[in-house]
């Protein structure tokens, strides 16, 4: 008997040894998973500065169907992948163990002349050598080490899911394959079926002020958030805030892939990596947004819902001066970059307080406030600095002179309304700025910020009338509804 109690007993503490050691194991490889995935992902961000990284995705012809495809997989991996690590979603976690692995393997082996791209040919004006100059700031050696250093590192994080979550899979996770491909979808693949120069500057397709394009545009803003509002309303608050996160990832991606298209091909009017430096409100709006419904906070929710709603809204209500701008046409990278990036920043910046996660008080106005002046007034000295240092860059013996750079945050020095502002001279090293103009433009937008909230109060009053109205017993419902979770509260 006492033989059998001693087996007994020998056998409990071989077991608890093992379930601690599976304990720690575990630990261990959710820590080294994380850290993979981040310099995952810190690899990704630097690997959009080179001009490779999105210049394939409109010439498959030149690059082939199956690396093409193979660099797009990578790029929903980097929606799955967060995802899987850091929040535990079983079927992102299936889709990386069994489908990512494919895809970057090919990549290792498909990638042809994809290092020795350059936005350089034998057109090139004296300008466009100076701006590929610039842009080449990564060279080769450093593009081919992220790359395949990248590569492993997918390999990694995808081997670490299989021990944390096991080899089992469920055939309904990769319901969700074909839409994180559709999220991070390479915008500029559709410029395979035209070429720009073909179409007439004054064509029915060209992207203008106040055209049908234009009305299209603003339309797709209002429906998305709707959309959105009406998919997410009846979830629980978990999936709520999941949905809001992949969105928040995905805005990130298209984002960023900003950086590489303004090196190769050009965004809009801008050509050199100056253009990325994150100093347009809108721009700042994407982090700040993103950030809000990841980290919860009052402070970065009442940003957004402040500053970057309002913005993000007014742009499509007036796209500044057409002689500006060149977004092409309608399916042109520039306008749909610009489209979807701007609906995903509306709407993270709005949903949260929709849908009762976070309850704007107008003394939340006050950070904000001083937040964009603090904005303001550094991409106006970036924005001088940039344009005056420009003066001076040469390559070939050609120098940019009075073709001087004018940056994307360049609002602080370009008036796009319709008439001009007199001239409060401001000079920042060799570039004259209007002080007038940046005190006018910060109070006109503060303006339409305060429009924005007044309409959302309003709504919300209106709202509390008419759920009034013939309902006594609503009574108990309205003030539970005006004294919302919060996030609210915290802070």
């Amino acid at each position: 008997m006492q033989e059998n109690n001693g087996l007994f007993t020998a056998l409990t503490i071989t077991a608890d040894y093992n379930k601690i050691l599976y304990m720690k194991l575990q630990k261990c490889t959710d820590i080294v998973l994380k850290a993979c995935a981040g310099v995952l992902l810190a690899f990704a961000f630097i690997l959009t500065f080179t001009v490779s990284d999105y210049y394939i995705f409109n010439r498959i012809s030149e690059f082939g169907v199956v690396f093409v495809l193979s660099q797009w997989i990578k790029k929903a991996g980097l929606l799955i992948i967060p995802l899987a690590v850091y929040y535990n979603k079983k079927c992102c976690s299936d889709i990386a163990k069994y489908v990512l692995p494919v895809f970057v393997i090919i990549s290792c082996f498909t990638f042809g002349n994809f290092f020795d791209v350059s936005a350089v040919n034998e057109n090139s004006a004296p300008s466009e050598l100076i701006y590929a100059h610039i842009n080449g700031f990564i060279p080769k050696w450093a593009n081919m080490a992220l790359f395949f250093s990248s590569n492993a590192l997918y390999l990694a994080v995808c081997a670490g899911l299989f021990i944390r979550d096991g080899y089992k899979v469920r055939a309904k996770s990769f319901i969700w394959l074909p839409a994180s491909i559709a999220a991070c979808a390479p915008l500029n693949i559709f410029e395979n079926f035209f070429n720009i120069d073909d179409i007439p500057a004054d064509s029915f397709l060209r992207f203008r002020n106040f055209t049908v394009w234009h009305a299209l545009a603003v339309l797709i803003l209002a429906g998305f958030t709707v959309a959105c509002y009406y998919f997410l309303k009846n979830k629980d608050k978990r999936a709520q805030s999941d949905y809001l996160i992949a969105g928040a990832i995905v805005m990130l991606i298209q984002y960023h892939s900003k950086d590489s298209m303004v090196m190769g091909d050009g965004y809009n009017v801008y050509h050199t990596v100056f253009a990325c430096i994150p100093l347009f409100i809108c721009n700042i709006g994407v982090y700040v947004a993103g950030l809000s419904v990841i980290i919860k906070k009052r402070v970065t929710y009442s940003m957004a819902f402040f500053i970057h709603a309002a913005g993000a809204i007014s742009v499509f209500v007036y796209f500044g001066r057409d002689e500006m701008s060149d977004y092409g046409i309608f399916c042109s990278y520039s306008i749909l970059y610009f489209c979807l990036t701007h609906c995903l920043l509306f709407a993270l910046s709005v949903l949260p307080s929709a849908l009762g996660h976070y309850k704007f008080r107008f003394k939340d106005c006050i950070i904000p406030l001083a937040y964009y002046f603090a904005v303001i007034v550094i991409a106006s000295i970036a924005s001088a600095l940039v344009s005056s240092a420009s003066m001076d860059f040469s390559y070939g013996g050609f120098v940019l002179g009075d073709d001087y750079l004018l940056p994307n945050y360049a609002f602080t020095q370009i008036n796009p309304l319709p008439f001009e502002v007199p001239m409060w001279r401001l000079t920042i090293w060799r570039y004259d700025l209007n002080a007038l103009y940046i005190i006018g433009l910060y109070a006109f937008y503060v303006g339409i910020f305060a429009v924005f909230n007044a309409f959302y109060f309003l709504f919300l009053f209106l709202r509390k009338k008419i759920l009034a109205i013939g309902k006594p017993s609503a009574a108990p419902e309205i003030q539970a509804e005006a004294a919302l979770t919060d996030s609210e509260k915290e802070d």
